[in-house]
């Protein structure tokens, strides 16, 4: 079961021909059971053999993104990969070299083509709106001043009634173009200013917005002409147009130059227009055309680039003639790698087939869990902790319950679950479609949406359990309360809450239910006479079957009684989770044969943990059984039911004295919860409790070191028992007779080939790892006591943390009775008759709005994060050492699509 204990890896040698490496590394990589050591590490990526093939890759996705970046630009769709091509070969590579090369250099050239053509029609087209607006400039200036020619007259600053002549209006010279709209006010005031008031500036924002010829973007322009005298103020004009890139154009003297020059401008338009139009549609079926086979070309170049780049992290032998690899593989897939490495072996007419042999190592294996689309989720959550190590127990098995669950615990509201089941519900039923939208936020939730499915689906149980739905209750068994009390403007009647001047009343349970006249289960009775009344009881004896009794709803006293009972339900669930956790290091031990830790590590631990919580925990059940407001004995009712805190407390600082141990009132009697009235029995048991809990403290502080101290003295007397054998022999007898009895080859023989299983990774909390003779007693006694200091505080403040489960509940169930009474309810209310539809309305969707937001996004939000926490630090710290590393085989789906499973 590879979700419970990482896959077994072993170590691999493969020896693969040169002809036949590339076709048995692409059956590897669509197999992906492998994964290779980098051999040349010390390496570049230029001095490694195949550097030039990679290069040569890189290249060809260089030139797809181009082209796929023109595709996208022209909208073209591009055609979905239905069945994943296998990888070319490398006579094919040259051959697909060649199609992109030849793709890439025809759409440059189409573009720069389109480039020059598009500038060229945006210039005609400026000068076409150039000529037009002229036209009307210098109209308006022959119109006033009766003259003929454009440079024998100019409308300027000034007039001809301030002496301006015919002589002097033939000096002034003109120039027209086209700028910016968004530089033309910056564009008129440098005019103004580098002119001194001598230059007449007309501008004129063109009707229609022109297209940028590079990036093809709107922009919107102004047509300008501006008159000036003298060759001075020319040159300046001049300067401020280049530097405010304004496009200037000749524009003829002569009205009927101009109108020939407006004739020829427009023929060429239309010629370009047409010629424009023929380039789109051919760059279009080019786009077309790569559009159909881009995906299939992507894969092929991605997994051509994945067998060079695995290829160049193998060794080359001495004879230039073989590579040499070494590689993890899961011991369940060796058979199945044999097996495409024959494959493409006979593939490639290979005179040699792959040698596979497996090599001794104390090397830490990579960790590998079998995940589907299921449990990925899960486990990304640990893995987002830490990598486990190898063959170590994985909390992603359990999580798949705890995780969902304790979330529960805390959202618990019913129909606040049953929105957020079928969100995820909708998202597991179109996940083939969904997964192929884009977006960073989007691939998060997608990729949870089974956690979110569980979550929602816990939660609808634990909105059950608190009869919470949008904040209000469901009366499904009929409550166990009943009220019986008389009417006071009917003597002897029935009696509703609210009726009268009383309104509200204590419900009390401790009445028998069973005198009760005319027994049913309606909300009120008849009584014949005052004695029936008095002793009959509101309380059925029957507890309401299945979660809380919706009469608690209406009760003032209802935040009391449920937060006593989260709170203790809570802390019940953390002693049980961080015990779990716990025992599933004595799982740790057993498999790693770690059997003096158990007795040093586990048992410590376990004495320490259960005699303080776990008692605690037994308290509050006992207190659940044995104390109760319907009880007859005024001892066992619910005022005299002693504190569980203050019962701690006392207990661990050992504190009995009178004050301490004095009843609430003199009819409770006794604040001990079981055996005599003095307390005997139970102080002598918690005392007992204490002194196991601080006896193993000890224990858990020194039995490690000392552990790792008498294995170290067997150690030096090994060795030097053997150097003194050695020395012995050295002097009497052949040197042949000196090999060691055991080797790495007769080792393999004797395990029929199999190396034994690594079991020298995993060390708990352990001062050492399974090369000791690095580790000093001082080293391991150090970090034995800082895990030791670390274990007893966390016991008290884990256990504490599990309080969150009870306050996220606490403050979601107030935050939907908030949106409930402070903004639904007075929709109902607020408008009397028909117009109440429209408060309702209103009301019904800021309250929707409200609740998917706050109560379902934030809270939700808020509860994963704590429930996170709880498995990170206090499940998961218990005996999750997390510092392992991951498998990454050779895949193919690692270089074409997204992995879900690892």
């Amino acid at each position: 079961m590879s979700i419970f204990r990482s896959e077994k890896m072993s170590l691999y040698q493969l020896f693969l021909q040169n002809e036949s490496a590339y076709r048995c590394m692409s059956e590897l990589g669509e197999l992906g059971c492998v994964e290779f050591r980098d051999l040349n590490s010390e390496a570049t990526a230029f001095q490694r053999t195949f550097s030039a093939e990679v290069t040569r890759c890189n290249e060809m996705e260089r030139k797809l993104r181009y082209i796929e970046t023109q595709i996208v630009k022209e909208g073209v769709n591009i055609d979905e990969l239905i069945d994943i091509p296998l990888a070319p070969l490398p006579k094919e590579m040259v051959d697909l070299e060649a199609a992109l090369d030849k793709m890439d250099c025809e759409l440059r050239e189409i573009n720069a083509n389109a480039e020059a053509l598009n500038k060229n029609f945006g210039s005609l087209t400026e000068m076409k709106f150039t000529l037009q607006n002229a036209e009307n400039f210098l109209g308006d200036r022959e119109s006033i001043f009766g003259v003929s020619s454009v440079n024998e007259t100019t409308h300027s600053a000034v007039t001809p009634e301030d002496g301006l002549t015919q002589n002097n209006m033939q000096r002034f010279r003109f120039v027209t173009g086209v700028v910016n709209q968004e530089k033309a006010p910056g564009f008129e005031r440098m005019l103004w200013r580098a002119g001194r008031g001598n230059i007449y500036l007309r501008i004129a924002p063109l009707s229609e917005t022109l297209k940028d010829p590079v990036t093809g973007n709107d922009v919107l322009k102004s047509v300008f002409i501006a008159f000036y005298q003298g060759d001075q103020l020319k040159g300046r004009v001049k300067k401020i147009c280049e530097g405010y890139h304004a496009a200037l154009y000749p524009c003829p003297e002569s009205s009927a130059l101009r109108r020939e020059t407006s004739i020829g401008v427009f023929s060429r338009l239309q010629d370009l227009t047409t010629i424009l139009d023929q380039t789109k549609q051919h760059r279009h079926r080019v786009l077309e055309a790569a559009a159909k086979h881009l995906h299939t070309w992507v894969v092929k170049v991605r997994k051509i680039k994945g067998i060079y780049h695995t290829l160049n992290m193998l060794s080359v032998d001495v004879t230039s003639k073989a590579l040499i690899a070494e590689c993890w593989i899961p011991d369940a897939d060796v058979q199945s790698v044999r097996l495409a490495l024959k494959q493409g072996s006979e593939a490639s007419d290979s005179a040699f087939p792959p040698i596979l042999n497996e090599l001794p190592t104390n090397a830490k294996p990579p960790t590998y869990f079998r995940t589907n689309k299921f449990t990925y989720g899960f486990q990304a959550l640990v893995n987002a902790y830490g990598i486990a190590n190898y063959r170590e127990v994985n909390p992603g098995l359990y999580t798949i319950i705890t995780f969902p669950f304790l979330f529960a615990v805390m959202f618990g509201d019913g129909g606040h679950a049953l929105i957020v089941t079928m969100f995820a519900s909708w998202m597991c039923l179109n996940e083939e479609k969904l997964s192929k939208v884009k977006g960073e936020v989007f691939g998060i939730i997608f990729g949870g949406r089974y956690i979110i499915l569980l979550m929602g689906l816990f939660s609808i149980y634990t909105g059950f359990i608190y009869n919470d739905f949008f904040a209000k209750a469901f009366n499904i068994f009929g409550s166990a309360w009943v009220v019986n009390y008389p009417s006071e403007k009917h003597p002897g009647g029935q009696y509703l809450i609210g009726e009268g001047s009383m309104e509200s009343a204590m419900l009390v349970p401790d009445r028998h239910y069973d005198v009760c006249p005319n027994k049913t289960t309606t909300r009120s009775y008849d009584f014949d006479n005052e004695t029936d009344f008095q002793a009959c009881g509101h309380y059925r004896q029957d507890p309401y079957p299945f979660g809380v009794d919706p009469v608690w709803v209406i009760a003032e006293n209802k935040i009391v009684f449920l937060n006593s009972y989260k709170m203790k339900l809570s802390i019940i669930f953390g002693v049980f989770h961080m015990s779990f956790g716990i025992f599933l290091n004595l799982w740790n031990f057993t498999y790693f044969k770690r059997r003096l830790a158990i007795l040093v590590e586990f048992l410590p631990r376990i004495l320490f943990f259960w005699p303080l919580f776990g008692y605690m925990m037994s308290l509050m059940f006992l207190k659940w059984v044995k104390y109760g407001a319907n009880k007859e004995e005024r001892m066992l009712k619910s005022d005299c039911a002693p504190s569980i805190l203050i019962t701690f407390i006392n207990m661990m600082l050992l504190s009995y004295g009178e004050d301490k141990t004095k009843p609430p009132n003199e009819e409770c009697v006794t604040v001990f919860m079981f055996g005599d009235d003095e307390g005997v029995t139970q102080k002598t048991l918690q005392i007992a409790f204490v002194l196991i809990a601080v006896l193993s403290v000890p224990v858990l502080l020194l039995g490690t070191p000392l552990q790792f101290k008498m294995k170290e003295k067997r150690m030096k007397k090994a060795r030097s028992s053997y150097s003194g054998s050695s020395g012995s022999s050295s002097r009497n007898g052949d040197p042949e007779d000196r090999e060691p009895i055991v080797n790495s080859s007769t080792l393999s023989v004797e395990t029929g080939g199999k190396q034994p299983e690594y079991k020298g990774d995993y060390d708990q909390n352990q001062g050492g790892s399974h090369d000791d003779e690095h580790n000093t007693f001082g080293d391991v006694m150090i970090y034995q006591s800082i895990h030791t200091i670390e274990f007893v505080l966390e016991c008290i403040s884990h256990t504490a943390s599990y309080l969150r489960l009870w306050a996220l509940s606490l403050a979601h169930s107030q935050l939907s009775e908030v949106l409930w009474f402070m903004v639904l309810r007075i929709g109902f209310k607020a408008l009397p008759g028909y117009l109440g539809c429209i408060s309702i309305f209103l009301t019904f969707g800021f309250w929707a709005g409200a609740t998917v937001s706050i109560l379902i996004a934030m809270e939700g939000m808020s509860a994963f994060l704590h429930t996170l926490r709880l498995h990170w630090v206090e499940f998961q710290s218990k005996f999750y050492k997390g510092e392992g590393v991951k498998f990454h085989a050779f895949h193919f789906k690692r270089v074409t699509a997204d992995v879900k499973d690892d």
